[in-house]
This record gives C-alpha cells, structure tokens and sequence, in this order.
C-alpha cells in the first residue's frame, strides 16, 4: 500500500511541475532564451509610414537598407551578421556614430508591399547602399540609369558587408572595435567643416535641457515661467534646426494651458490638464537619440551635453539682428540661471552676466561677448581639470578659435595672452556657426515644401483658451524660416487682440538702468501702445 502511496505522490508533483511551466512547454523555451529575446536590436526597423521620415532626418552620411521577409529562414539566420554591423553605427552605444545609418524593411507586412515593390524586390534579404536623403521619395530597379542608389552585392556575412562598406567609404572599421571616442572627429580643430556635423548635437543638447527642465520640474513660478517663454521665442526664431524650431512654437504656443501663472502639470495622467509639458518633444519624437558627433568626448563623462549647449548659445547669437541682441542676452543669461542644474557653473555665468554695465545694441555685441565668456570658462576649467586630472585627454579645453582655424583672428600671442583682431574674430564665428554649421544640413532638403508649411499652419491652430504670447514671440516668429511663414501669419492673426502680462521684477534683474526690449516695458500703457 505505501508503495501505491508513493507512485501516487510522485504523480502530483510531476503534474504541479509542469502545471508550473504553463502555458505548455512554451515557457521552458522562454526561459532558455530570455537573454536573447531581450537583446535589443540596433538596425532601425522602418515600414511604409516612417520611412521617408527617418532618413530625411539622419544624421548618417550614408546608408544600408535590408529587404527582408520575416518568414524567410535565410533572412533570420542573417540577421545576426546583420546586427554585428548595425551595434557598430546605431544606438545609444554606437562605436562609430553618425556614419551609416542600419536600417530594415519587413516586405511580409502588407503595409510595406509597395513600398518594396518601389525597389523591385525579387529575392530576400535584398541589401541597398546610398545617402539617407536619396532613399528619401526614393525607388530601384534593375534598369534605372544613374541611380545613386546601389546593390550591396558582398553581404552575406557581417565580415563581408563591413568589408564592402570600408572599400566604399575608404575606413578600417572593425567588427571587434571598442567604444573609446572620437577617432573619426578628431580634425575638428582644424577641420572647419567638422562643424557642420554639430546640427545633430544642438538638437540632442536642446532635448536634453528640456528633459532636464522636466524632470527637476524647474518651472515653478511666474518669473521661471516668463524665463522659458522668452527662451523658446529665442529658439522658434533662430534655432537652426527646422524640427526644433517647429517643437519650440507648439510649446510656446500650448505653454498658457499647461503652466497657468507658471505653475506646470507634468504629470501626463494629471486630472488638471490632459495636456502637460510631458506630451511635448521640443525637438521632435526621433530625439534625443542617446549620442552626440561632434560633440562626443573620448570618456562618458566628458563634453556632450555642455558642449551642446554651448554651440547652441554661438549658433542661436550670429542669426539674431541688431535689435535683438539684448533680449537674445538677458534671454540666455537667464535661462542658464533658472535651468542649468551645475550649481558652480551657473553662479560663475551669472556673474558674467551681471558684469556688462551697457545695453548691447548690435548683434556683434553678442557674439564676442558670448565667445570671451566662453574662452574664459576653458581658461578656468582647464585650470581645475590639470589640477584633478578631469579633463578629456583628447580634447583639452583651449582658447578658440586656434590658430589652426582662424590664422586671421591672431593679431599676436604671448604664453599667456592672445592679441585677437576681434574684427577677424567677429567674421569668423558668424561664418563657423552660422553657413559652416547648417551647410550639411541644408543640403539634405532644410526647406519646406508648400505641403509642409500647410500641414504645420493646421497642427498649429490655437484653441480658443491657448497662451496669450507677447508681441515679441509674434515678431520672433515671423523672423524664423520661411517654412513656418504660413504659421506666423495665423498665430499673430490669433494672438493679436490678447495679453500677457510679465513679472516686472524678473526684467530688473540685470541692470536697473534699462530694459530687455521695449515689448518688456514697465508700463502697461507702453504695451498697449506697441500692440
């Protein structure tokens, strides 16, 4: 009978056990291949809707695009070759980034079918190389002439297709390379067209200060509030990315209905506002990406985001006008006072600030101002860094520009002093962060299209309950690109019968003997009368 007993015991548990592995033997097999399953893929997964969309805005100079069928036994045993080289260019972690997009296309989705038909896809995986902005509206077919659009004819395993791209672009990439800077941007010392790579980073920097400003929940009064405004005028004006300037204005524009009296929701489930700070992208949904170019240092720790910021600051100062140079300056001294989280370097700005005596008048002003503060901040952190050895070995903190890119802009030098020919200096920065840094950008298509302008102008229509914006952020508008010309019209056409009143002792804050700009009058009759 204990024999019975014990062959019965024995049942149950067995039959527990696999009770516990339930549904079936599937969860077994998860478990197996949990470490796999997790693996987050680097190639970018495309379809027919974002396609166009991500290669118009990559940063990448070039370009690979797999064809495949996710049925396809052939295509899932390549796609870890495929990835091998992906982990090498895309992603957060990318050892060589900015260099070739990795992308894919699941032709066994109906919603992609044309979109492969466009390429005359046969046979999977079909592999194709170009620039990102000629897959753009692109197409291929066997009998096109002159495409710029070609058949990676060597791929079938990761040494192959990174192979066939080292011939194509004449680098020595390896499928063993290590994450240890930036080899490839090290001639922007003497390369001034390594600059025009810093459009990506300025959009990363000014994601990140806005997720900074999110997550510390930095907006939290009138005067922070009236901070940010002026800020986003600042950048809806002059940003030189087209989808930073088109996410400031949304902000801008809903920033009434989300901070009442500067008092933010930004809680996306908050019972208060079903719309929040949270909902917004400044930059864009495809930003921040996780990594800067020519901002990139040889350590994690080092340059990025300061970086960033600071060619933003340079970028933001040559593309203001004349009567825009006070408000430009008080607008970024502040927003680095109320929003830049490094307790030290924000104190050490704010003194700068507070040491100009004279209302700039011209946007020359600006510029040289912002590049001897700058130098000045190198000079002191360069100083800090030999001393604790924090400083990023490749890039030391230096005076710019070095002689080896503006030759013109050194009068004389001593040991410890430059003689600069601020003339020379003046004409350099205007170049280096204005045409030179957008020169890349532009080329691959900054201009919208009349389709684009109206679609912007109809995603931009102001509720009746939106944010009354001073007649600034209006002229600051209609002083931005032409692709929102169609937006300035009707946001002024919206806004002009309404008000916004400004903390009057926010305006006081760097100089009692003047004003920002006459739009930040102390009388309420002044505004009135601009208005």
């Amino acid at each position: 009978m204990s024999l019975i007993h014990l062959f019965l015991f024995a049942g149950l548990v067995s039959l527990e056990a696999a009770a516990s592995f339930s549904p079936g033997s599937r969860s077994i097999l998860r478990d197996i291949g949990s470490d796999i399953a997790d693996q987050k893929d680097n190639a970018v997964e495309l379809n027919a809707t974002n396609f166009d969309s991500v290669f118009q805005d990559s940063p990448a100079k070039y370009a690979v695009l797999e064809f495949f069928a996710h049925w396809c036994p052939a295509c899932r045993n390549y796609k870890p070759h495929y990835e091998k080289v992906a982990r090498l260019f895309n992603g957060a972690e990318a050892i060589h980034p900015g260099v070739v997009l990795m992308a894919r296309v699941d032709c066994a989705i109906k919603m992609n079918v044309k979109l492969c038909d466009k390429f005359s896809i046969n046979h999977y995986p079909m592999l194709f190389w170009g620039r990102p902005s000629k897959f753009v509206g692109g197409s291929w077919g066997p009998k096109q002439e002159q495409n710029e659009i070609s058949v990676v004819d060597e791929w079938r395993t990761a040494d192959l297709l990174l192979n066939w791209i080292n011939k194509k672009i004449g680098s020595s990439y390896g499928l063993d390379d290590q994450k240890f800077g930036n080899e490839h941007l090290l001639p922007n010392i003497s390369d001034h067209e390594q600059i025009s790579h810093a459009v990506h980073d300025i959009e990363e920097a000014t994601e990140e200060a806005f997720d900074i400003i999110l997550a510390h929940k930095a907006i939290k009064s009138s005067e922070t509030g009236v901070s940010f405004i002026r800020f986003l005028q600042l950048l809806v004006a002059h940003h030189p990315s087209r989808r930073c300037r088109k996410g400031s204005a949304e902000i801008l524009v809903n920033f009434g209905d989300m901070c009442p009296s500067g008092e933010c929701s930004y809680d996306q489930d908050s019972a208060v506002n079903a719309t929040t700070l949270r909902n917004f992208h400044i930059c864009g949904k495809d930003v921040p990406r996780g990594y800067y170019i020519f901002c990139r240092g040889s350590k994690n720790e080092t340059r990025g985001f300061s970086c960033g910021l600071w060619i933003l600051m340079h970028s933001l100062s040559v593309r203001i006008e004349d009567g825009e140079s006070q408000f430009a300056f008080t607008t970024i001294c502040d927003f680095i006072n109320n929003f830049f989280m490094c307790d030290e370097c924000r104190r050490h700005f704010h003194d700068m600030c507070l040491s100009v005596k004279t209302p700039f008048k011209k946007s020359r002003d600006i510029v040289l101002w912002l590049w001897s503060t700058h130098n000045k901040v190198n000079e002191r952190l360069k100083k800090d860094e030999a001393s604790l050895g924090t400083g990023d070995p490749k890039f030391p903190k230096m005076t710019w520009p070095p002689k080896q890119l503006c030759p013109s802009c050194h009068l004389s030098s001593t040991e410890k002093t430059i003689d600069w020919d601020h003339d020379e200096v003046y004409k350099f920065l205007k170049k280096y962060y204005g045409q030179k840094l957008v020169s890349s950008y532009k080329k691959d298509g900054d201009s919208a299209s009349k389709e684009e302008v109206v679609a912007a102008a109809e995603e931009m229509a102001v509720p009746t309950n939106a944010l009354v914006v001073p007649v600034g952020a209006a002229l600051a508008i209609a002083l931005a690109s032409c692709a929102f010309g169609a937006l300035a019209c009707y946001w002024r056409t919206q806004q002009k019968n309404r008000k916004y009143y400004h903390n009057p002792h926010y305006l006081k804050r760097y100089s009692s003997n003047y004003m920002v700009m006459n739009t930040f009058s102390n009388s309420e009759s002044e505004r009135e009368k601009e208005r």
